[in-house]
């Protein structure tokens, strides 16, 4: 369980992206993917990179499993909870597998030999292991999506996060991908955050929507897409005026 507490946080001082946030994400009754839906703007990445110890709160609290994320050392945090931003951050020098590697040897503390049988497994039972000895720069957008998923899961967390996972991706491509995180939800808790709409339908069956950095509305997905329309009429009829 994730348990997000009276949040408020910007980037400096003076300014709140974030006000007085209290969500709590509880995979066993909402299912093992959710996600965060708003417009830009409306504070999802910040969230996110609060719920990932990448920013520090004004004020609030973040608890893993009933811990402050901030009273966690840094590698029992970063081995329960991942993190995939948008920009994906794959070593433009190092093939896949080697990324996967490299993560198990800084991470986690594996020897590279140890490293190697891991990550090629993980590879393999995500079906991407064909692409273990190609380099970033030669993958399609959704390959090194699931390349960077991959360098996450091999570190085995019990929570992902995800940033706009769908932002490269063309229709088709999207599809397919949400078949295969719906597949990956056996093996992990994803929150994602996204304002791809029938990305969402999808991949989640429960959801938050943010606007102007505090929670508007959670429930189940259709309803949040409903209210997520609503915010689109709002938002049209404001420009017009």
């Amino acid at each position: 369980m994730v348990e997000v507490r009276k949040l408020s946080c910007g980037y400096t001082p003076k300014s709140k992206v974030l006000h007085d946030v209290d969500i709590t994400f509880d995979f066993e009754r909402q299912g093992h993917i959710v996600a965060i839906l708003g417009h830009s703007g409306s504070g999802k990445t910040t969230l996110l990179k609060c719920l990932s110890r990448f920013l520090r709160p004004h004020r609030g609290a973040v608890r893993l499993d009933k811990k402050d994320i901030w009273a966690m050392d840094e590698r029992s945090f970063r081995g329960r909870m991942g993190v995939v931003f948008q920009a994906l951050y794959l070593f433009p020098h190092l093939t896949v597998q080697e990324n996967l590697v490299l993560a198990l040897t800084r991470v986690q503390g594996e020897g590279r030999d140890a490293a190697g049988r891991k990550a090629h497994a993980a590879l393999d039972k995500l079906g991407i292991e064909d692409l273990a000895e190609s380099y970033p720069a030669q993958l399609s957008g959704g390959q090194a999506q699931r390349a960077a998923i991959a360098r996450s899961l091999v570190l085995e967390p019990r929570y992902l996060l995800l940033d706009e996972p769908t932002a490269a991706l063309d229709m088709n491509t999207t599809a397919d991908f949400a078949a295969w995180l719906q597949d990956l939800g056996h093996q992990t808790n994803f929150i994602i955050v996204t304002h791809d709409i029938e990305f969402t339908r999808q991949t989640a069956a429960f959801g938050i929507l943010l606007e102007d950095g505090r929670v508007k509305e959670t429930g189940d997905i259709e309803q949040l897409v409903e209210a997520f329309g609503r915010t689109d009429k709002d938002n049209g009829e404001i420009a017009r005026k």
